[in-house]
């Protein structure tokens, strides 16, 4: 009896409770909605959704809450802000791309109360990932992000190009994972079979096992820069993103990058410290080429999500440039707080796409053509997160890339600054290209037209008769955030400061 209390009171002291609380719901609503789910046997499925937000919600405000007291008291818990953002970060995307995904999986008629569950479940091992500090913890994490998302991927069974993005994202995903194994593996044997993150570098030699170390750091960069999507690691990006469900791909075009760059800045930052001359470069040189290759790429598109995939491999090029001028006045803040940014663009004009989908069926450029006219509302928010993702001012965007490249220029990293200055007007252009044939007359305009309206009437009366249209919420949500965040960039920046741990 006294080995058993000794062992709880060991455990009480070990695990803080109130630091997994946010967790700790988002599980009890998964138990709830499978529960709920067999009770109900399948019927009243917007229900679940209902719980899925509502225990998102909840985690959202506890991690809020947290953060707060962490900014309070930062002399006692700083080391805490780094993966509280993150985890912060991951909830906001899940309660966003839930809201984009309720109004499609209802128009497209296939099952509804899986759906909340995959993203529970990958939200949650996003979450995990974030804030985990030994090498078992990360894999398993990482990989109930991955499998989570694979499924959600092949959501649509009957649609043969899911089942494709399915099986690239299946098998690119297992490479990665095998590469980034590989490294941890060779870390445990040198280290004397440690897997805490802060003992490895306590129990490496780096003097005595220095190649075979620099080999475990190039295996894990290529496991992590597979889940980044960095160049030459993108090759499934494309893909995956034409041929997942819309939503789905809003979901990890955010959630698995915010997972991989937490996951990427800890291991680097933490356990190879003495190499950190040799990653600089290696990852200096996959940024710059990701930034060329993603814009030059996406200029040629005509399908609008493969834009936006080569669109995302270039944003995470710039994001790296924050990750290599971290500094000891602010840390990590240029990273994070365009990281913060990113989620509502990028969001925000994958919610335009879904409903626009929903109401054509097609997602190619040039059906967009004369789209003023049929939709205003649609057009001005599309127009509004496409100016954003360009960076042009005033809008957010625009001060999210200029605090990040003028923290990259003052660390030295003159050649990746100016590859980004260039690339971003590049971006600019075909940023430009849609809104100019959105804004276009189209050759029969009253016809399209009609059409246009008795699609959406089609369409609204399917989404009426279950639930009000959540894509128009997380559309207004993120037109508001990717507009008018950048008025808030000093208490943005403030958070995201001396987030080292």
């Amino acid at each position: 009896m006294n080995d058993i209390n000794s062992f709880l009171s060991r455990l009480n002291s070990t695990i803080n409770f109130s630091t997994i609380l946010p967790e700790i719901i988002l599980i009890v609503g998964l138990i709830t909605i499978v529960i709920t789910d067999l009770v109900n046997k399948g019927k009243n499925a917007i229900f679940l959704y209902k719980i899925f937000l509502v225990s998102t919600l909840v985690s959202m405000g506890i991690l809020f809450y947290q953060l707060i007291s962490v900014i309070a008291f930062e002399d006692l818990y700083t080391n805490n802000i780094f993966n509280n953002l993150f985890r912060f970060f991951i909830l906001i995307c899940s309660f966003i791309s839930v809201l984009l995904s309720v109004d499609y999986v209802l128009c497209s008629k296939i099952s509804l109360a899986e759906f909340p569950l995959f993203k529970i479940s990958a939200g949650l091992g996003g979450m995990i990932l974030s804030c985990a500090t030994d090498l078992i913890t990360i894999y398993v994490s990482l990989e109930f992000l991955a499998l989570s998302s694979c499924f959600l991927s092949g959501y649509t069974k009957r649609d043969i190009r899911s089942n494709e993005a399915s099986m690239k994202f299946l098998l690119m995903s297992g490479a990665s994972s095998s590469s980034l194994l590989y490294g941890f593996s060779l870390l445990y044997g040198f280290s004397d079979g440690q897997v805490q993150l802060d003992n490895i570098i306590d129990k490496i030699l780096f003097s005595q096992y220095l190649p075979t170390i620099c080999i475990s750091a190039a295996f894990i960069l290529a496991g992590t820069a597979f889940k980044l999507s960095l160049f030459p690691f993108h090759q499934w990006t494309p893909d995956v993103y034409e041929g997942s469900p819309t939503p789905v791909v809003a979901f990890f075009s955010v959630t698995s990058k915010v997972a991989a760059l937490s996951l990427f800045t800890r291991l680097f930052r933490l356990i190879f410290p003495y190499l950190s001359n040799e990653w600089h470069i290696v990852v200096e040189l996959l940024a710059i080429s990701s930034m060329i290759l993603g814009n030059l790429i996406a200029v040629t598109q005509r399908s609008f999500k493969r834009m936006l995939a080569y669109s995302s491999i270039s944003q995470i090029g710039y994001v790296m440039i924050g990750i290599l001028a971290a500094d000891l006045e602010n840390g990590y803040a240029s990273m994070l707080t365009y990281t913060f940014i990113y989620i509502f663009m990028n969001l925000g004009t994958f919610a335009r796409i879904t409903l626009f989908s929903l109401r054509t069926g097609t997602d190619n450029i040039r059906d967009y053509a004369g789209l003023y006219m049929k939709d205003p509302v649609l057009t001005f928010s599309l127009v509004l997160c496409l100016l954003s993702l360009g960076g042009i001012p005033p809008l957010s965007g625009f001060f999210g890339k200029l605090y990040l490249f003028w923290h990259g220029w003052k660390a030295g990293l003159y050649i990746s600054v100016t590859v980004a200055l260039v690339t971003s007007v590049i971006s600019i252009y075909y940023y430009l290209k849609i809104i100019k044939l959105m804004l276009t007359k189209t050759t029969n305009p009253v016809d399209t037209l009609k059409t246009y309206e008795k699609q959406k009437s089609l369409v609204s009366s399917v989404i009426s008769t279950k639930l009000k249209s959540s894509v128009e919420m997380a559309m207004i949500l993120c037109a508001l955030a990717s507009t008018l965040s950048g008025l808030f960039m000093d208490p943005i920046i403030k958070i995201t400061r001396n987030t080292f741990f």
